[in-house]
């Protein structure tokens, strides 16, 4: 996706106290974290809710509506940035969502906010302070967190409405092949494929991809000989990319961010797990969404080459699922496990 970040949020106005949220991670982070978020503005309605993530998620901060304000972090990965470059009053709240480690927990510390909520350093005297469990999914994780500390939070409370603008390929079925780590990238054959076999049915078949993965979707679509126009690869800001998936018949995908913005625009999708099992970050129970997936030892979700629980996923079941999802519209969204 490029960029499109005239349509940030502003930033912190210092107009009201301040609840400042750390949570600079990528897209299908921030889009898990929705609930928490959204329970934490609910919970301090007189109070501005801040978050602190990249200015590349500019656009989708102002999308999901779950915070009032959006103060720029460094471009840092996955590592706690610096808020050194914070200049407004210390917050009344800082609410550490970016991980359990001493590190995020600290950086909010040093603004001198009223008070800190974190995993790491508990409250003192906290009745029944949160632990972290480490085989718990994303969304319940932060909503579990937040209960602890007297904030409801609804983990299916995921959806965020389409954008205004059209669909660049209304009704297609929409493959998204890459993922920003090899770990999650199921192989450019195996896609090429399915969009063979999805496109020998009658139905049109789009392949995006971000910045970079020009090269993988050319080549995903020349074997499956689509035509040029069906590549959206990198030149789509986030805004078209989102009506380009609410707009989808289907959503395919490995385990990467945009599988996340299928899920928040209910949209039918398909998603193949492979290092990380879907229990921990896969899609709300929902029957629009499917999840294919071999159980077995977690791996490396960063590493650089197919998980070979990933790998297991052939191209024939997955072209199955896709066209018994399209078929029929109402598959029972569990998870699909075969030797």
């Amino acid at each position: 996706m490029a960029p499109d970040v005239p349509d940030a949020l502003p930033p912190p106005s210092g107009s009201r106290p301040t609840v400042l949220v750390l949570r600079a991670l990528g897209l299908g982070d921030l889009l898990a974290g929705v609930p928490a978020l959204r329970a934490v503005r609910r919970a301090f309605p007189g109070h501005e809710t801040v978050l602190a993530a990249p200015g590349s998620l500019g656009s989708v901060v102002r999308a999901v509506a779950a915070v009032d304000a959006h103060f720029v972090t460094e471009e840092n990965g996955r590592r706690v940035p610096p808020l050194r470059h914070w200049r407004g009053a210390p917050p009344d709240l800082a609410v550490d969502l970016h991980g359990n480690g001493p590190e995020s927990h600290d950086v909010l510390a040093a603004l001198t906010p009223g008070r800190v909520l974190s995993y790491a350093r508990p409250d003192p005297g906290h009745p029944a302070p949160p632990l972290w469990r480490a085989a718990e999914h994303e969304r319940l994780r932060w909503c579990r967190f937040l209960e602890a500390h007297g904030i409801a939070a609804d983990p299916a409370d995921v959806r965020i409405p389409p954008p205004a603008a059209p669909s660049p390929a209304p009704g297609a079925v929409v493959l998204h092949p890459g993922a920003d780590a090899g770990a999650r990238r199921w192989p450019t054959a195996r896609y090429a494929t399915v969009a063979a076999g999805l496109r020998s049915t009658g139905r049109r078949v789009v392949v995006t991809g971000g910045p970079g993965e020009e090269d993988l979707c050319a080549a995903v679509a020349a074997e499956a000989g689509l035509d040029a126009r069906d590549v959206f690869a990198g030149s789509l800001t986030f805004g078209r990319f989102s009506a380009l998936v609410a707009g989808a018949a289907l959503f395919v995908s490995g385990d990467t961010g945009p599988a996340h913005l299928a899920f928040a625009h209910g949209t039918p999708s398909m998603t193949l797990f492979g290092p990380v099992a879907p229990g921990l970050w896969g899609p709300p129970p929902d029957p629009h969404h499917a999840v294919l997936w071999h159980p077995g030892p977690p791996g490396d979700p960063h590493a650089d080459e197919p998980d070979p629980l990933l790998l297991r996923l052939d191209a024939p079941r997955v072209l199955e699922q896709a066209l018994r999802s399209l078929g029929r519209g109402d598959h029972d969204g569990r998870t699909a496990t075969h030797g």
